[in-house]
């Protein structure tokens, strides 16, 4: 059986790897933090559960100890730190560029063979940090942030029509925030067209939610999400254990691919137990290619802040 490792026990790392466990899909979860006690805090705790919520996947807990790690199939990396007041975004790019790349360099050391999957904010940033210190394969590295994004897009959907997320259909690509680009005309419920049941000028309302949708959260709780952006890093953890093939909408990294090379962005991919088995060239119109390559700039300017760090 297989064993997934989640790095950094806060809201979002807790709920991953609780997601995780009671998918009941892997033999061992191991949870590390650097904060002493809480990673085995909240491991005991999840564990405990066991017996109500029916899973057999034990759930170990560590302060640091990355030996407890080795041999995962799947790395996911949560850590980080949150935008604080009169924090800029360079100075946030440092600080979680530093963190990312020790968590990362320590974590492919006990577990070379690993898919890691990155959460980290900001994530597209994070995610190009993580793949240059892990010097793997560029399919076995890849972020977060395109399910959670069709997910808030999908529920507020579904409010608007009264009708069930599941049957909801929808894809959105690019930088993971102001800058992604959604793609109407590939949002269907249950194979019907969204326009049918949503005028444009609404769909465009809610499009702009959807952008914002971890600041409306933010600005209700005084911190950002975790059960939403948890749950989506779980259902592509499961996607890769199970070699199920599934297509998502993931930050991976482009190689002429969409004509654009070198960047980390959100297209839709094939995920199974290689990670990302195969990126899905879609066939855009003007407006949406022209919105993706802003996106891209967009995200390129803050790889190339990064670089100019010169951290790694």
């Amino acid at each position: 059986m297989s064993k997934v490792t989640v790095i950094g026990a806060g809201n979002v790392g807790a709920t991953v790897a609780y997601s995780v466990a009671t998918k009941d899909i892997v033999k061992e979860v191991v949870l590390l933090d650097i904060k002493e006690g809480l990673a085995e805090g909240k491991s005991l705790d999840m564990w405990q559960t066991s017996a109500i919520e029916g899973f057999n996947t034990r759930i170990i807990g560590s302060t640091n100890d990355y030996t407890k790690t080795a041999g995962s199939d799947v790395i996911v990396i949560t850590s980080g730190l949150p935008r604080k007041p009169g924090m800029s975004r360079d100075d946030l790019i440092s600080t979680n560029a530093k963190i990312v790349n020790e968590v990362t360099a320590k974590a492919i050391e006990q577990s070379p063979d690993a898919i890691v999957i990155i959460v980290s904010n900001p994530l597209d940033v994070m995610t190009y940090v993580a793949y240059k210190t892990a010097k793997t394969a560029k399919n076995k590295v890849f972020g977060m942030a395109g399910i959670l994004d069709t997910a808030r897009y999908r529920a507020f959907l579904a409010d608007e029509m009264g009708t069930s997320p599941k049957d909801i259909q929808a894809l959105l690509m690019g930088g993971h925030g102001d800058t992604m680009v959604p793609l109407p005309r590939y949002t269907k419920v249950n194979g019907i067209p969204i326009t049918q049941y949503i005028k444009p000028e609404r769909l465009d309302e809610i499009v702009a939610r959807t952008k914002k949708g971890g600041g409306e959260l933010v600005g209700l709780m005084g911190t950002s999400a975790w059960y939403a952006p948890g749950t989506a890093a779980a259902q592509m953890v499961e996607a890769i254990i199970k070699d199920e093939h599934r297509t998502f909408p993931v930050c991976a990294y482009l190689d002429g691919e969409y004509g654009l090379k070198d960047i980390y962005l959100g297209v839709p991919v094939v995920l199974g137990k290689n990670g990302i088995e195969k990126i899905i060239e879609l066939d855009l119109n003007e407006q949406e290619n022209k919105d993706l390559k802003t996106s891209a700039d967009a995200v390129k300017s803050v790889m190339d802040i990064f670089d100019g760090m010169n951290i790694l």
